[in-house]
């Protein structure tokens, strides 16, 4: 029996390649990570703010910035999602 390793998360480099994912991420890296960057919103950090300020993602502040845990933004990702099927 083959045992499958579970997949790691990756992130957009922004130079057409990936790199692998912190469990914790800074604004740009959220913003990456959630595809923002791409097609999204002419100013993606607001879109962060407009998220956290509506309770829908929760940041984690260190120091004087804030940081974005990788299960709160899927956890967002989730909330986001809707199930077409039921329309």
């Amino acid at each position: 029996m083959t045992e499958t390793k579970p997949i790691q998360p990756v992130l957009p480099d922004g130079n057409g390649g990936f790199t692998s994912c912190p469990e914790l991420l800074t604004e740009q890296e959220a913003i990456r990570y959630l595809r923002l960057d791409v097609d999204g919103p002419e100013k993606p950090a607001l879109t962060l703010r407009y998220y956290r300020e509506r309770g829908l993602l929760n940041g984690t502040r260190v120091g004087r910035r804030v940081r974005y845990r990788r299960e709160e933004l899927d956890r967002l990702l989730e909330r986001l999602t809707v199930d077409h099927r039921s329309a």
